[in-house]
């Protein structure tokens, strides 16, 4: 079984398109215009397991904001359509990851209920042309574009770079294991028997 979505969203100040399959392997190209946008990108594929191609065009001269939220929406509208009825997976996750002097704590859930708790006392800057405060606007508008409950936590650390990684693995690790196929789940892993609205 193969799970995929494509993706395009082109708004005045943005145009992404995005390819993702979940049964993948960190391929694909990642290009926002970002540096270290893309380079978290190409964690969250590797350590996601994750086919990903992304190509954007954005607004950079007012800064990342608008490519880092947009390209946060289309990647989890991606993520939702990927997971279609939600049939089979194992529906949570969790990770921490250590990153050097940083670490990191992820908990999420497949809800079809979009929450974002996001606990980080990030140093202000920016690395790579990526302002450290995008990464809370990034996992927001992710989680709630793939109607996720997301809880996320940098635990530790002193260098930006190596929290923000820290947070992006620990995600991409959770969400590995809220996306596999549990071959003892017959039906959708809700009493509800629903896991999209």
């Amino acid at each position: 079984m193969s799970r995929t979505a494509s993706i395009e969203r082109k708004t005045g100040e943005t145009d992404v398109r995005l390819e993702l399959t979940l049964e993948g392997a960190g391929a694909g190209t990642r290009a926002t215009g970002v540096g270290f946008l893309d380079h978290m990108l190409d964690l969250l594929a590797r350590h996601g397991r994750i086919d990903l191609d992304v190509t954007v065009t954005g607004d950079l001269e007012t800064g990342a904001h608008h490519t880092a939220e947009d390209t946060a929406i289309v990647l989890g509208q991606a993520l939702d359509r990927a997971l279609g009825d939600r049939a089979g997976i194992v529906r949570y996750g969790a990770a921490t990851v250590p990153m050097d002097e940083a670490r990191a704590s992820c908990a999420l859930d497949i809800s079809g209920r979009p929450f974002t708790l996001f606990e980080a006392d990030l140093p202000p800057g920016a690395t790579g042309g990526f302002e450290h405060e995008l990464t809370e606007e990034f996992f927001r508008a992710l989680a709630n574009a793939a109607k996720l409950t997301l809880h996320l936590r940098v635990e530790a650390g002193s260098n930006a770079h190596h929290m923000i990684e820290a947070a992006f693995k620990a995600f991409a690790r959770a969400l590995r294991e809220a996306v596999a196929i549990d071959p003892s789940e017959k039906g959708v892993p809700s009493t509800k028997g629903t896991l999209t609205a």
